[in-house]
């Protein structure tokens, strides 16, 4: 056996065991150095191509689609389309260049931030929150605790909202306990547009309730990522968005890319509702870290080659990224270090992250074991888009019949 193969061998048996894995479930994700890319030949590239066009008109067009769609495969571009408009007002037309919000797909830049950050030994997984942001008003919360969703931190889209959240516990019909949330309104006294830093210190004013005890529970929590976000400001001693300008989208050719932030409302370019209503600026808007990364398709296809070959983070790191973390609940879900993943044994991992803002919704699927991705942008609100990343199905041979979270 090769000495890089014997190594990553052995990290992902030292990862493994690090991980409480469930009885009976057999858990698996393929190290990275195991996926090579390997030119398509023109065969293979008529076949995948021929399959992906019979699936979208069905998919995706015949709904009214407004976005963007690539799906590749070995790093290979297979199928492009872009349809309508991104700015109904202008009437300037989608193209290759046009950045979308990607709403929590941003989530999968931060957790890779920080993991690159940890790489440099810069911060450690099980740091405690408050050793990077002073008077973080929740003690025992782990960097780890964040990226994996399960700090227990409220929602801030909530609190913030003039909202409160609170968790009780019912039985569906099979007579299993589910969580649900209880919603509140609350009294709230906060004008223009909070950056983190003003989030983070009207949590340490107002201290909202928790959700749970750190490590407790998966709950998804915008909070985390923006807390994440915070907390490169503070190593880094940049801004989010200047450092992921000069660390991350340059560096890797995302011409396109960008952070959305308060310098940046002048120029605001909506999203829509399905009926074409325009969404205003909103007081959450530039709260950075969980979303407001803005992308095309072809940008996340060069941080999803990044991703496999290891240009930003090493491959090592990425199996651990790719680790379930979350096994208090039995089932096929499960969430790593900023990427949800669904598992079924004996099929491989499927690593994905969708999301939603305002009239946008985003899809980036990853097949690691076929090397395939699925990128799908919108901007006027379709959520036939997040049931559309099942055309992944013309890679495996096999029908999708997941329901992925949104």
């Amino acid at each position: 056996m090769p000495k890089s193969m014997l190594v990553t061998f052995l990290t992902y048996i030292l990862l493994a065991c690090g991980t409480p894995t469930p009885k009976n479930e057999n858990i698996l994700v393929i190290p990275q150095d195991s996926v090579r890319f390997t030119p398509l030949s023109e065969k293979e590239k008529a076949y995948y191509t021929a399959k992906i066009e019979a699936a979208y008109p069905g998919a995706l067009l015949k709904t009214g689609f407004n976005g963007s769609i690539l799906l590749a495969k070995n790093g290979e571009i297979l199928f492009e389309d872009y349809r309508g408009l991104i700015n109904f007002k202008t009437k300037e037309p989608i193209t290759q260049n046009s950045a979308f919000h990607i709403a929590s797909v941003s989530k999968t830049f931060t957790a890779t931030v920080i993991l690159h950050l940890m790489e440099e030994g810069k911060i450690q997984l099980d740091d405690p929150v408050e050793k990077y942001l002073i008077n973080f008003p929740y003690a025992h919360i782990t960097i780890k605790n964040l990226l994996t969703h399960r700090s227990g931190l409220p929602k801030y889209d909530h609190f913030m909202d003039a909202t409160r959240s609170e968790p009780y516990y019912v039985k569906n019909k099979k007579g299993k306990k589910i969580k649900k949330y209880k919603i509140y309104k609350t009294n709230l006294n906060i004008e223009g547009f909070p950056n983190n830093e003003e989030l983070l210190q009207y949590m340490i004013r107002s201290h909202p309730p928790i959700e749970s005890y750190p490590d407790k529970h998966f709950s998804y929590s915008n909070t985390n990522y923006a807390m994440l976000a915070l907390i490169v400001e503070k190593i880094t001693k940049m801004t989010f968005p200047d450092y992921m300008r000069d660390s991350v989208f340059m560096p890797l050719g995302m011409k396109n890319s960008f952070i959305f932030s308060i310098k940046d409302t002048a120029n605001y370019v909506p999203s829509y509702n399905y009926n074409r209503a325009p969404f205003p600026l909103e007081k959450l808007d530039c709260i950075y870290g969980d979303k407001n990364v803005y992308s095309t398709v072809r940008d996340l296809l060069l941080w999803d080659k990044a991703l496999y070959e290891g240009k930003f983070v090493s491959k090592q790191t990425m199996d651990m990224a790719y680790q379930p973390y979350s096994h208090e609940t039995r089932g096929q879900k499960n969430y790593g270090l900023g990427w949800h993943l669904y598992i079924n044994p004996p099929d491989p991992i499927v690593v994905y992250h969708n999301g939603w803002w305002h009239g946008n919704n985003a899809v980036f699927k990853r097949l690691l074991s076929d090397s395939a991705t699925v990128i799908i942008l919108g901007n006027k609100f379709n959520r036939n888009i997040w049931s559309a990343g099942k055309m992944s199905s013309v890679f495996t041979g096999t029908p999708d019949t997941t329901t992925l979270e949104q």
